[in-house]
């Protein structure tokens, strides 16, 4: 699967942010979830999420991208 890269800018805020949304499998037969987000041209902050399978997985990330799209995230 692709990465999912979504971004959120408003100049009257001085607002440029980005969220990166993306499933990898693991070395151990799992698959991750991982989010990235930041200000965009700075290096973001990641975290990890650990699933069984990748449908688990894909639906965290589902998710998670849904939550983004109603904050404002496009």
């Amino acid at each position: 699967m692709t990465a999912i890269m979504l971004t959120r800018v408003n100049d009257h805020r001085n607002m440029a942010r980005f969220y990166k949304l993306d499933v990898q499998p693991t070395l151990f037969g799992e698959w991750s979830f991982v989010r990235e987000w930041g200000r965009i041209g700075r290096a973001g902050t990641v975290r990890i999420e650990i699933h069984r399978t990748r449908g688990l997985a894909d639906v965290a990330m589902a998710s998670n991208w849904a939550r983004k799209l109603k904050r404002g995230y496009r």
